[in-house]
């Protein structure tokens, strides 16, 4: 696929995964069992999918757009706030299931969450959801690793998959969930991601996925079986990996303001890194640039970058 216009590569991030309501509850401290917890909740968009392109529109990519499913009752929200962050929104509208919703439970001690997940009617996203036109003008797809835990959504992250490869469209994929990933098996999520150029795990996901417990040797071993692989690694920062080597370790930057919720700071990382590559970056410069928009997301509440509303 090429830009007639421009001559040049398409710059266009297509999005399929997750779109999500998250229900962040603040908390100061350990949850007291049996009575009332003190904790400032707030109801904002969120899903691994859609934040990532939230955050590869706030790093500059000039055209992000997301598929996903949602409840009937919250599409008009959900397509107003990603619109709103720059993404086009192709949202499917489910007529039975809810949107999914994620009660995230962050302690403000140390901004580490813990999430509670109904999946709703992202898993109920199908091939049928699916239309190859929607890669035109794509210069990448990204998969959310959420697709793959059930079968409609792992067959239409296939279908989607087939149809970039055979339009010569680069695919990219986030393992999305350790504890999910623990639920299906390394192998078949292997196996289901085969085709896919660039793995995008975090440690605990890079260690499920190999065994090993080392993330470098980790990266090194899914860089034989993918062609580039970064491993984010928290605070950390991440590394990248290519052909059986590590290529490059950076190092995150100091957030600009204090973290409060670390939720999406991985999703951050992914849109960043997305968006410095289909500028034309280099994985290391990718990387760095996936390190920076996840120093900011742990400084918001939520997992999307801020807008006005």
């Amino acid at each position: 696929m090429r830009d007639a216009a421009e001559g040049s590569a398409p710059r266009g991030l297509l999005v399929v995964g997750d779109v999500v309501t998250d229900v962040v509850a603040r908390h100061r401290g350990p949850l007291a069992p049996a009575t009332d917890t003190a904790a400032q909740i707030r109801t904002v968009p969120g899903g691994a999918g859609a934040n990532a392109a939230c955050w590869a529109a706030r790093s500059g990519c000039p055209d992000v757009r997301v598929l996903g499913r949602v409840g009937s009752d919250a599409l008009a929200w959900h397509e107003r706030r990603l619109r709103r962050a720059g993404v086009r929104p192709l949202l499917v509208a489910d007529p039975v299931a809810p949107t999914a919703t994620v009660v995230s439970l962050v302690d403000t001690a140390t901004a580490e969450r813990t999430f509670l997940t109904d999946s709703g009617a992202v898993l109920r996203i199908s091939p049928a959801d699916w239309d190859p036109a929607f890669l035109d003008g794509v210069g990448r797809l990204h998969l959310s690793g959420y697709l793959f835990f059930a079968d409609a959504s792992r067959e239409l992250a296939l279908a989607a998959c087939r149809s970039a490869l055979e339009a010569d469209v680069p695919v990219s994929l986030d393992p999305a969930s350790a504890g999910f990933l623990a639920e299906l098996g390394a192998e078949r999520f292997l196996a289901a991601a085969e085709g896919v150029e660039a793995l995008l795990p975090n440690t605990d996901e890079a260690r499920l996925l190999t065994g090993l417990a080392e993330p470098a040797e980790a990266a090194v071993a899914l860089s034989r079986k993918f062609p580039l692989v970064a491993v984010t690694l928290g605070a950390a920062g991440a590394l990248v990996a290519v052909g059986g080597e590590v290529v490059a370790r950076v190092a995150a930057p100091a957030p600009s303001a204090p973290a409060v919720d670390s939720t999406g700071a991985g999703d951050a990382f992914t849109g960043g890194f997305l968006a410095a590559l289909l500028a034309g970056a280099d994985p290391a410069e990718a990387a760095r640039a996936g390190c920076r928009a996840g120093a900011e997301a742990v400084t918001v509440v939520g997992g999307r970058p801020p807008v006005q509303d």
